[in-house]
């Protein structure tokens, strides 16, 4: 259904240390700076694409939004802890799974604010 995800970030350089770790926590490459000052990351078929807004404004998490990795729970945990090492924090419980759901979740924002969670269905 979606083709990419776009985010915004007030610092690029930030975001792209954060995103880079919590990519290759999870096997993903580096992220490219394309010609306009976006960083690019394509991932298990998907696109993630953060950008300073081209309003110029600041950029800020969605409020209530998030965005969803799908991610098997022993690359999530570290995914997790990479995203905390470099620039996010840890947001909601630890990563695990939840009471009474089949689903493993880990919960970080970035250093924009962007709300993200690593997700699995287990058993």
């Amino acid at each position: 259904m979606f083709s990419h995800v776009m985010i915004g970030a007030n610092d690029i350089e930030a975001a792209k240390k954060f995103y880079d770790a919590t990519f290759a926590a999870i096997g993903g490459k580096p992220g490219v700076i394309d010609a306009r000052g976006r960083i690019v990351y394509q991932h298990n078929g998907g696109l993630l694409i953060v950008t300073k807004p081209i309003d110029g404004k600041p950029a800020t998490g969605a409020n209530g939004g998030t965005i969803g990795f799908a991610i098997p729970p022993a690359q999530a945990d570290a995914w997790w802890q990479a995203g905390q090492d470099n620039g996010g924090t840890a947001v909601e419980d630890p990563p695990g799974l939840r009471e009474g759901s089949p689903y493993y979740l880990a919960y970080l924002r970035d250093p924009s604010g962007n709300k993200l969670c690593a997700l699995s269905v287990v058993g």
